[in-house]
């Protein structure tokens, strides 16, 4: 499973794939009608609490992603229904994201929690 990242900012491209916002939040400055990407699972993003929390400090960073990474395991049903979505997926899967920082971001982290929990 290869997940890709990019921002929602960026230009689409053919090579993205199935594109999914994993944000909780719609992105500031992009119109719903523009469609920049093919589904919005805001239930994989960060709890409200949790995201306000890090406020995208990289010296949050580990602690967040442990953090994240428990919220994760609360919804194994959820995390199987992701799982099938990007196995059933015709090509690339790509996680899009609001945030700034390409490196510290709930995108990130979901993608290496779905790398690392990989099923047997």
């Amino acid at each position: 499973m290869t997940i890709r990242l990019k921002r929602v900012y960026d230009p689409k491209a053919s090579g993205d794939g199935l594109r999914i916002l994993i944000d909780a939040l719609w992105p500031r400055g992009i119109a719903r009608e523009d469609e920049p990407f093919d589904a919005w699972l805001k239930e994989f993003a960060p709890s409200t609490e949790l995201r306000r929390w890090f406020g995208h400090e990289p010296a949050r960073w580990q602690e967040f992603r442990q953090r994240y990474f428990a919220e994760l395991d609360e919804r194994p049903e959820a995390i199987e229904a992701l799982r099938k979505t990007i196995a059933d997926a015709d090509g690339p899967v790509t996680f899009v994201f609001a945030a700034r920082d390409t490196e510290h971001n709930n995108a990130v982290a979901l993608r290496d929690y779905l790398e690392q929990r990989r099923e047997p």
